[in-house]
């Protein structure tokens, strides 16, 4: 054993006075919805319009466009996206929703879409794949939805779970961008305590820079806020607009009682010249698919609907 020790640098460090200030301009993404370059959560239960609330975020930062109206986007930028659950026509129907309601095209859009079948982030060639697409994109904000479908470790360990969470850290303090993963929470949940109701490891409440939660109430659909380093926000009440360009929009809680879906289904309907497939009829409703297909049968059967080649129609 040699007597010589190999020399060891200190870490740099510096006087608290002396560190980089960020002006109240910068610290948001999204303001007093999102941390600029946080990482965080959007949960709710299945059925709670997280995705449209992801893609809400997504389409206001990649425009520079206020999230319902409401909330600013001071430095808007490239998004990416990623959503395992739903097919690519379905993705591009809800982007060019969002994208009429706000006066746009779908070519207006500065939100790139991960067209993969899959995205795993416990696998190391996907990992690095996604950091590649990221460096490339340069996004403000990427997306995951869902988050359990981006592994397949289980979702109570927290060693693991801390493990993936660690990854996306290090993806957003590296590549500078936001990241915000859709994930499931349990149907039983604490009005008090929104991010211990998350399924699976309390690592992902801990992790969040900034989370946002929806969750059905007596009076509607309330989405609720929570930072790392900021006060939250009053809660809100937003619902599911579907005219002629579905969007989530903010409402007054009398409004978000929850209309019959073969109601909802007559009024689109009603409101297209053409027939529609059930796939775009399902992304324009934002339902589940098997409530779709009842309610369709139900219609038919009862000959206020027809099923043509081309689609549904009055």
């Amino acid at each position: 054993m040699s007597g010589v020790e190999n020399p060891v640098s200190p870490f740099e460090v510096k006087r608290a006075a002396d560190l980089h200030e960020t002006p109240p301009e910068a610290r948001w993404l999204v303001e007093t919805l999102w941390a600029d370059g946080g990482v965080g959560v959007i949960g709710g239960t299945p059925k709670s319009c997280k995705s449209w609330l992801g893609l809400e975020l997504a389409t206001a930062v990649a425009t520079g466009t206020p999230v319902f109206g409401e909330y600013r986007v001071p430095q808007p930028g490239p998004t990416l996206v990623f959503l395992a659950e739903d097919d690519l026509a379905c993705v591009r129907d809800r982007l060019d929703s969002l994208a009429s309601h706000r006066g746009l095209s779908l070519d207006d859009l500065d939100v790139h879409v991960i067209t993969a079948p899959t995205v795993r982030i416990d696998i190391e060639h996907d990992l690095r794949r996604l950091a590649k697409t990221v460096s490339i994109i340069e996004p403000r904000f990427l997306l995951l939805d869902p988050f359990v479908r981006l592994h397949q470790v289980d979702e109570n360990n927290a060693s693991d779970i801390s493990q993936l969470l660690g990854h996306l850290r290090t993806l957003q303090r590296h590549y500078d961008t936001a990241v915000c993963v859709v994930h499931h929470t349990r149907k039983s949940s604490s009005r008090q305590q929104r991010g211990q109701a998350l399924r699976g490891s309390g690592d992902l409440h801990a992790w969040g820079d900034s989370n946002l939660y929806l969750t059905w109430t007596k009076d509607g659909l309330e989405l609720s806020v929570e930072h790392r380093a900021a006060p939250a926000p009053d809660p809100v009440f937003v619902g599911l607009d579907d005219g002629s360009h579905p969007h989530l929009a903010l409402v007054e809680p009398d409004e978000t009682e929850p209309r019959k879906l073969t109601d909802r289904i007559l009024d689109d309907l009603r409101s297209l010249s053409e027939p529609i497939t059930r796939t775009h009829l399902r992304a324009r409703l934002a339902v589940n698919n098997a409530r779709l297909g009842d309610a369709l049968t139900e219609l038919e059967e009862l000959g206020r609907i027809q099923r043509t080649q081309q689609g549904w129609r009055i």
